[in-house]
């Protein structure tokens, strides 16, 4: 499938002050406004990893998700969190892209590290086609079940 996207993944002080209005405002329509969990998104966490930004040919964001260096939130694993596609882009096959496109570059920046993620149950399948298994028991994450998944390094 030919990428509809352009992609970009840089340490957080290469957002221009926009570029970050704009990913903080994709996981607030998301995750706050549409899935009713509230919970702090502005962690900290994001001023030490890496985030990936899918645009269209408009320059608009519709996909992204941010990758988490070893030891920041598992000891010998890297991850990708906050994983978010503008609703009206889903069912495009965006999704998909979108988690190859974050896996890749997990195994470039990490390249020794398995990949830890935690997935809401409901898209766990898409998770397990992109070599991730299930390493927990689901369990509630504001208001949503999720469960955690690892990959190891090699490619399944």
């Amino acid at each position: 499938m030919a990428s509809l996207l352009q992609w970009q993944c840089h340490p957080f002080d290469g957002f221009s002050p926009l570029a970050l209005y704009e990913m903080l405002q994709l996981r607030d329509r998301v995750f706050v406004l549409e899935q009713q969990s509230i919970y702090g998104d502005v962690d900290g966490v994001d001023l030490h990893c890496h985030h990936l930004l899918g645009r269209d040919g408009h320059g608009k964001l519709l996909a992204y998700a941010r990758l988490i260096a070893p030891g920041e939130k598992y000891p010998d694993a890297s991850a990708i969190g906050r994983v978010v596609l503008e609703p009206a882009a889903r069912g495009k096959g965006l999704g998909q892209q979108l988690l190859a496109e974050a896996v890749a570059h997990c195994l470039h920046l990490w390249p020794a590290a398995p990949i830890m993620l935690s997935a809401q149950t409901s898209a766990q399948g898409l998770y397990e086609r992109f070599g991730f298994v299930a390493v927990s028991q689901p369990y509630d994450d504001g208001g949503i079940l999720h469960v955690d998944m690892r990959r190891s390094t090699v490619s399944h």
